[in-house]
């Protein structure tokens, strides 16, 4: 759909204000398959229009978790409008700083952020996983979910990316441990969780967190979104750092098991999401070109070393990605 067309339908819905002040400029937003928006009408009121397909319906599915979201008292954008048919939403625009863009700041102060996203997901996690049902959420975490993440990683990064044989790859594949890792994590008892709650994902806003791109949501693990945040491949933390939001998490939040328990599955959960992670950085910046997603491998790998070596039974998967090579060959591939 032209700028002019968006123009057009974004006018028709909001006629109070001035058509003849009305403009839009798109927005880059990751690897997103939506196209983003900001609509400007004057210099104090804008809002963020999003066109995404409507055939696949975890799009549609974004305004019904944004209110469900506001309803059980976490931060996400107010919907102003939804248009189903034509695949367009109208919502609060809440600018444009996330958690990413203060990963330089002192830790006092990004400390204050992490605690207040930290304090917004336990609001999620903590609420009642059956009222996710009228929300046609995606399909649980499950066991074939969690090997559908990790097939993605080898598939598309230590394949696709590293171009590593792919009797190499087989063989990895059929370790045991991923096998009993993915029947492990299905046998907890899920909550409602985010799916991707990164720092690119989280807006301060007036000194508040806004969780966004919560489409994915749908029952997990709540350490699967603790890892997602305090491994985040975007960012760096020092031990101390990460540790600190670890245990502010465990410390305000009832999950029913002991420190040890509770990080034995986080670690796990790591691994998943690193995986799944360093899978959709292959897809992105090679299948799709978007060679920005490839320099965050390198970083996740060195993550992933860390948290395999600490978890169960993976010393075999951090000595595998210890042995990666530094840059893919052939190189060419991706110049």
């Amino acid at each position: 759909m032209s700028l002019e067309r968006l123009v057009d339908q974004t006018r028709e819905r909001f006629p109070h204000y001035d058509e003849s002040n009305v403009e839009i400029l798109p927005l880059e937003k990751g690897g997103s398959d939506r196209s983003y928006y900001r609509v400007r009408f004057s210099t104090d009121h804008s809002l963020i229009l999003v066109k995404y397909n409507p055939e696949k319906p975890e799009n549609e599915r974004f305004v019904a978790i944004a209110k469900f979201l506001n309803e059980i008292g976490v931060n996400a954008p107010f919907i102003y409008h939804h248009d189903h048919l034509q695949g367009l939403i109208w919502m609060q625009d809440l600018g444009e700083e996330d958690l990413w863009h203060y990963r330089n700041e002192p830790w006092g102060t990004r400390r204050r952020f992490y605690e207040a996203a930290l304090d917004q997901i336990g609001l999620l996690h903590s609420s009642d996983p059956d009222s996710g049902k009228k929300l046609h959420l995606q399909s649980c975490f499950d066991e074939s979910l969690y090997r559908w993440e990790q097939n993605y990683c080898l598939q598309n990064c230590f394949g696709l990316y590293f171009q590593l044989p792919a009797t190499e790859i087989d063989k990895l594949r059929r370790h045991a441990a991923f096998d009993n890792l993915a029947k492990r994590l299905a046998s907890y008892q899920r909550v409602l969780v985010h799916r991707d709650f990164q720092s690119q994902n989280i807006i301060v806003w007036n000194e508040q967190l806004y969780l966004i791109d919560f489409q994915g949501l749908r029952p997990g693990l709540r350490q699967y979104d603790l890892a997602s945040l305090l491994f985040d491949p975007y960012v760096t933390f020092v031990h101390q750092e990460r540790e600190h939001l670890f245990q502010y998490y465990f410390e305000r939040n009832d999950h029913g098991c002991t420190l040890p328990e509770f990080e034995r599955v986080y670690l796990d959960c790591g691994i998943q999401r690193l995986m799944q992670a360093l899978g959709a950085y292959g897809v992105l910046g090679v299948l799709r070109e978007k060679k920005e997603f490839l320099r965050h491998i390198r970083p996740a790998i060195k993550t992933l070393i860390e948290v395999a070596s600490a978890a169960e039974n993976f010393s075999f998967f951090a000595e595998f990605l210890t042995g990666l090579p530094d840059r893919p060959k052939p190189q060419d591939r991706l110049a």
